[in-house]
């Protein structure tokens, strides 16, 4: 009789009913926290992970696999530091492109959950994945390597400067690191400036002017030529036609008017004095290095091309100074004065690599057939220039500014 009244009953019977009915309720709440928990720190981590990736794309061609890794887990941990995830483990890979490196990356981690637990889910674990990838089109033909200058690179009065398919690189950060003035025109597949220009209404190009880049590399940093001793020759003088050869050329070498050398192939050392060719003298060579260097003689050597020189030099394909037609010594005081203003009959193939100098130039073959490469501390356009990057065989290095995005 007792059970029968209590199950009928009806009196006090919601709190029971409620309480049974309120545990989904509060699971799906509590659920929701932990998710909402796990979601967040997810994105935070994500965030991080790809800026990582980003960075390591930009690292990948300097740094050992070791190296990168142990890059990775710093910055990835400097950047991601929540309380909400636990067991924190990185993962990254590398791998060469045609045009440069991609990186693959990865992040795993653990959130203990607060209200899941009586579920039986006491952890939600966590996971992202980021690809990254640099490239560089390597079409630069023009870079001046100053870092501070106003100036770097300059075209002025009537100089017109055509890059033909390659760009103009100038790695200073001056606001005014690029000038053209007066009726100045440069036209380049692209022009880019770690700092800014002036006279941007002069410049024409196919891919636009990027104001801001990053510092492009020496591409040239890891060549050297090899040691040299004693002369060849004092004084190196012609008048008239003459072959020769390489060697220690002490006291530079001066070229007048009709003479007509042919360099063997090889590397020919300038060591102090100048190069010197007056109009209508001529200098042609194929495999050929000039190197302006000191070491018997005081001073460094430089070059002075006058107009209406004839000037055909090629590089060697192979060997230390492979791609390099011309070769300054790096220990050069910084502004060294050298002019190459043969005009249209000046022809140097390949690498005009002069990083400590201040170069005036004026001259190319104004051919879309033609490969030539000017790095100097500072670049100054004198006259009408053209510049071409059919460099297929010559052995020369590629440059431009390394771009990163992140990929699917």
């Amino acid at each position: 009789m007792l059970l029968i009244r209590f199950l009928v009953n009806r009196e006090a019977s919601v709190a029971p009913m409620l309480a049974l009915a309120a545990l989904p309720l509060f699971a799906s709440v509590g659920a929701s926290v932990d998710f909402g928990r796990a979601a967040s720190a997810r994105a935070g981590m994500q965030a991080a992970l790809d800026a990582t990736a980003l960075l390591m794309a930009k690292d990948a061609k300097v740094a050992d696999a070791t190296q990168l890794t142990t890059n990775a887990t710093n910055y990835f941990n400097a950047n991601f530091q929540s309380s909400e995830v636990g067991n924190v483990q990185t993962t990254v890979s590398t791998a060469s492109t045609s045009s440069g490196y991609s990186v693959s990356m990865a992040a795993t981690g653990i959130v203990t959950t607060r209200f899941m637990g009586m579920m039986g889910f006491s952890t939600l674990s966590v996971s992202v994945h980021s690809n990254a990838l640099s490239t560089m089109d390597g079409l630069g033909c023009v870079l001046s390597l100053n870092g501070h200058a106003s100036g770097a690179a300059t075209g002025q009065g009537s100089t017109n400067v055509v890059l033909n398919g390659c760009s103009l690189y100038d790695n200073s950060d001056s606001s005014t690191a690029l000038t053209v003035g007066g009726s100045a025109q440069i036209t380049a597949y692209s022009v880019g400036v770690v700092g800014n220009l002036t006279g941007r209404s002069n410049i024409t190009t196919t891919q636009g002017i990027m104001t801001g880049m990053g510092v492009i590399p020496d591409p040239y940093i890891n060549s050297s030529f090899p040691a040299f001793s004693g002369c060849t020759q004092q004084n190196f003088s012609a008048h008239d036609a003459i072959t020769i050869d390489p060697g220690v050329y002490c006291g530079g070498m001066k070229l007048n008017a009709g003479a007509n050398v042919t360099l063997n192939a090889g590397i020919y050392y300038l060591d102090g004095g100048d190069l010197t060719m007056n109009g209508g003298a001529t200098m042609t060579g194929t495999g050929v290095t000039l190197v302006f260097t000191s070491q018997n003689k005081s001073g460094y050597a430089t070059a002075s091309i006058n107009g209406n020189a004839t000037v055909n030099l090629t590089p060697p394909k192979t060997g230390s100074t492979a791609g390099i037609v011309v070769f300054g010594d790096r220990r050069m005081p910084v502004g060294t004065a050298f002019s190459f203003n043969g005009g249209a009959t000046q022809y140097l193939g390949g690498a005009i690599y002069l990083p400590t100098a201040a170069v005036s130039y004026s001259g190319g073959a104004n051919t879309g057939t033609s490969c030539t490469q000017l790095i100097g501390n500072t670049v100054n356009f004198t006259g009408n220039s053209a510049f071409a990057l059919n460099c297929n065989n010559y052995g020369t290095k590629p440059f431009s500014p390394t771009v990163v995005k992140l990929t699917s």
